[in-house]
């Protein structure tokens, strides 16, 4: 393991060149052209069976081991997002209203390193690797557009373990790297509520059917339903984002409308948000005499991680990287993440590496991912592609 950490590092400088190089030409959701040919060009070389995505920018690389045995994948999300940076660093994005502030640059750059230590060792690989670089994380479904297209099954047969390497811009000290098992990431869904009723007069609210104090009043018993009908110990979030009605003060609109984020961390308090959450809207609405439209739109799913393999994931960090920059985190992360796609049909592990700026700056008060002020300290790019590496070639090494 450390001769692993030794070959990484000397390949951090090139490293962080790819990184800032994808940084300064960020792409949104699904069709991401520039980044796909940066990649390609960096993989160029490489002994891997490539496949590119035919509806989004995907690459699938299969790296054939030495040695016979199962497959396992490496994941990497390429997406950036609709912000504008903020950040004054001589390689900031180049596209107005785009900008990498969740970090994919990174995990774009800690792949590619990866794939080019176990090239390095491809005669050690007892078993295939497949690399998926993932367009669309950012809310456009990419994950379960390439397991449809037969990701899982590039090498020839189903891979028996996936892993996901996420940096954190705050929160997490530079180079510190935390997992869990079971529940690591929240479920995310979305609920779309309109309420409809019969405008009128502001003076005359009795000759209307107001759907303005029925909105306020949902959304305040939506509040109450999460603390009173959900387990705290399976607990629910659910945040109102938007609220839309009328269009002037002295009139009573026709509708009102809001949605809601709701993040929720099992199968079971997912299922039960969905159908409480429904029960409140449609009573509320009924009470006001008004008709109400509500409907949950599914997201992503919980990642889970698999007893087993978080086990693995947190011993080779600490083999690897040394026993005190592994943390286990005492709680899942109510963010969401489409690498749960993966999680529901192959054991896997997600992990997260400190990528805080260590200029003195508090990691626990720095602007932390999405934010147009987010900025990632590329120096840990060696240890993620360590990781990665370190990560394939100990799960092939078990069969």
């Amino acid at each position: 393991m450390p001769e692993l950490a030794r070959s990484a590092a000397r390949i951090q400088p090139e490293l962080t060149s790819l990184r800032r190089q994808l940084h300064q030409t960020p792409e949104l959701g699904l069709d991401l052209p520039l980044t796909r040919d940066r990649l390609l060009a960096a993989l160029d070389g490489l002994p891997l069976d490539l496949t590119l995505g035919e509806e989004l920018s995907s690459i699938t690389g299969v790296l054939r081991g030495g040695r016979p045995g199962p497959s396992v994948l490496l994941r990497a999300d390429m997406d950036a997002l609709p912000v504008q940076e903020n950040v004054r660093v001589p390689y900031a994005s180049r596209v107005p209203g785009a900008m990498h502030a969740c970090g994919h640059d990174l995990h774009m750059a800690a792949l590619v390193g990866a794939a080019r230590l176990l090239a390095e060792r491809r005669a050690e690989l007892a078993g295939d690797v497949v690399l998926m670089f993932q367009p669309g994380e950012e809310g456009a479904g990419g994950a379960r557009r390439m397991v449809d297209a037969g990701v899982l099954e590039a090498a020839g047969r189903r891979v028996v373990a996936a892993y996901a390497l996420h940096v954190a811009a705050a929160l997490l000290p530079n180079g510190l790297v935390a997992a869990r098992p079971g529940p690591m990431l929240a479920a995310s869904d979305t609920l779309w509520v309109t309420l409809r009723g019969r405008g009128g007069h502001g003076s005359s609210p009795h000759s209307a059917l107001d759907p303005v104090p029925a909105l306020c009043e949902a959304v305040l018993a939506l509040q109450s339903m999460v603390t009173r009908r959900m387990d705290a110990f399976d607990p629910v979030v659910l945040t109102v984002g938007t609220l839309a009605a009328g269009t002037a003060a002295n009139v009573i609109p026709d509708e009102a409308r809001f949605s809601a984020t709701v993040r929720s961390f099992s199968a079971r308090s997912r299922d039960l948000a969905h159908t409480e959450a429904l029960r409140v809207v449609h009573g509320i609405a009924a009470a006001h005499g008004l008709t109400a439209e509500a409907e949950v739109e599914p997201g992503y799913p919980v990642t889970v991680n698999d007893p087993t393999e978080a086990g693995f994931a947190a011993d080779l960090a600490a083999r690897l990287l040394g026993p005190e920059r592994y943390v286990e985190m005492p709680r899942p992360i109510a963010g969401s993440e489409d690498f749960g796609v993966v999680a529901a049909l192959v054991p896997s592990a997600y992990l997260m590496l400190g990528a805080a700026p260590t200029d003195g700056r508090d990691p626990f008060a720095a602007p932390y991912n999405h934010s147009p002020d987010a900025e990632f300290d590329d120096s840990v790019l060696a240890d993620g592609a360590a990781l990665l590496a370190g990560l394939a070639l100990g799960r092939l090494a078990r069969g």
